[in-house]
């Protein structure tokens, strides 16, 4: 590598890493307790047990849970109902309105059933209630700092730079790597080498996993343009037909369990997750919207949506995701790790503790640096003697 390539490259990985790592390393703390968000909610959750019922016993229907959560909030719409395979739970959200939940979408709540016997488990005041409300705000913090729309992308810049910071660090450091054995660690000479020496390991060791947490973390935060992408184009063109029909009303919808029993049959090789009322800002406005999601554990994450009339109850269509929402659904199982159990939960963390490490030792490099009129210039001479390169921005031993 000529000096001014090694200089460019420095200039890349330094600034790209600097703009990136405070809030890197808030993304993997943050990260650390979603990985096991389902676990951690439900013991947050609480409430009764299930009902004990016999292998393969039915689910109550969802007229039932619907005129249920109707009778308990008289006045407010159902919004849609989630059907848990995991559990035996049913969950109904309810809004006052469709033009208020818009407005405020704090204004919608949950009511949880018991699948097998329709009976009330538990409910909320709000939608993002109770316990379940301490993972919310993790999630929000991990994806948007609270800051919505805007928040994402600026997160979605910064997984970008941490993927230019793993590359140039990569590049920086493959010229020297031969000079040493891999997995040297310099202890006898100074702390500030040898931190360098186990950052360059731990970060050289994890740059594929990294990668593709990087990557998957720029897919995963641009999910809302592209869902509105998705509305704009693929679903305006699949309503147009129905333009200028009015939004059913209560007393006009059909069975929301015979659209189900309806989308079952036509995808018989797919499990029917929710279903989605119409008028719903998420969905259609003259149709259920059934979700449906593959049986596997990766394709489980792979939604495919179905439309069934609300008034007639008869399908009107599968619709085909596009590829662009096919990569975000694909992305979201690997960023996680939530596609293989608890044991591929456990190593994900494990892999996140050891990316924390990467990062805090980078900032301490950074800070500990000495005084160099040229860094680039110091790095580069100083690797000639010691055969390494920092994976993020620090001066010359």
């Amino acid at each position: 590598m000529t000096r001014n390539s090694f200089r460019r490259w420095f200039w890349v990985h330094k600034w790209s890493s600097l703009a990136c790592t405070a809030f890197l390393l808030l993304i993997c703390i943050t990260g650390l307790p979603l990985v096991f968000q389902d676990e951690i909610a439900g013991w947050l959750e609480g409430g009764p047990a299930y009902a004990a019922v016999p292998e393969g016993a039915p689910s109550v229907s969802l007229d039932t849970i619907a005129g249920t959560a109707r009778a308990r909030y008289p006045g407010e719409i159902v919004g849609n109902i989630f059907i848990d395979d995991d559990e035996p739970k049913i969950m109904v959200a309810l809004v006052p309105s469709w033009a208020a939940f818009t407005a405020d979408r704090s204004s919608a709540h949950w009511i949880k059933f018991d699948a097998h016997t329709g009976q009330v488990m538990r409910e909320s005041k709000t939608f993002a209630g109770d316990g379940a409300r301490i993972m919310d705000i993790v999630l929000s913090l991990h994806r948007d700092l609270f800051a919505g729309l805007s928040g994402e992308l600026f997160m979605g810049l910064m997984a970008l730079l941490f993927v230019v910071a793993i590359v140039s660090g990569l590049v920086l450091c493959s010229p020297f790597m031969r000079r040493l054995d891999f997995g040297t660690v310099r202890t006898r000479r100074s702390r500030r080498l040898k931190w360098l020496d186990l950052h360059n390991l731990t970060g050289v060791t994890l740059a594929a996993w990294m990668a593709v947490i990087g990557l998957t973390g720029v897919i995963n935060e641009l999910s809302t343009p592209l869902f509105s992408l998705w509305q704009m184009t693929d679903v305006r063109a699949l309503l147009a037909p129905f333009r200028g029909s009015t939004v059913p009303t209560e007393a006009e919808l059909s069975s929301p369990q015979a659209a189900l029993d309806t989308v079952k049959a036509a995808m018989p090789d797919m499990i029917a997750s929710s279903v989605v009322f119409p008028g719903s800002p998420f969905g259609s406005p003259y149709h259920y919207l059934v979700w449906t999601k593959g049986r596997a554990p990766l394709t489980a994450r792979l939604f495919s949506p179905a439309l069934v009339d609300a008034r007639t109850g008869k399908l009107t269509s599968v619709v085909n995701m596009p590829w662009y929402l096919r990569a975000l659904e694909l992305s979201r199982p690997l960023h996680f790790g939530d596609y293989g159990g608890m044991p591929l939960k456990i190593i994900w963390a494990l892999l996140d503790l050891v990316t924390i490490l990467v990062l805090g030792s980078g900032l301490y490099l950074w800070l500990s640096r000495r005084t160099s009129t040229d860094e680039a210039d110091t790095e580069l001479q100083s690797s000639n003697a010691v055969g390494n390169v920092p994976m993020t921005p620090a001066a010359a031993e």
